[in-house]
């Protein structure tokens, strides 16, 4: 539960709130949480910063490159982008396409 509330610093100071309550973003954050607690071999997700805040688009991309040990993107249904975390974090052309905000 430490290791969460280390990438998920906004869940430590609402640990006590029933999630039906949390905010959208919150109840995502929450959702990964408790996938990573069952450590899958393979998390796919569909649209992971939709409605969110820019700030937090940036903290959920920052936490998927950071467990991750290789990343897929996706656009208009085919994979645009396959590699590690540090290749995307080096091609600026498939940041600025595909994931900026």
């Amino acid at each position: 539960m430490t290791d969460m509330f280390e990438m998920f610093s906004n869940l430590r100071e609402r640990a006590d709130t029933a999630g039906g309550v949390l905010s959208g973003g919150e109840q995502q954050m929450l959702t990964m949480c408790r996938t990573l607690m069952g450590d899958p071999d393979l998390v796919m997700i569909d649209e992971p910063t939709e409605g969110l805040a820019p700030k937090l688009v940036g903290q959920k991309l920052t936490i998927a490159l950071k467990i991750s040990k290789r990343v897929f993107v996706m656009g208009h249904g085919q994979v645009v982008f396959e590699g590690t975390p540090d290749a995307l974090r080096a091609n600026e052309q498939i940041r600025r396409e595909w994931l900026e905000v």
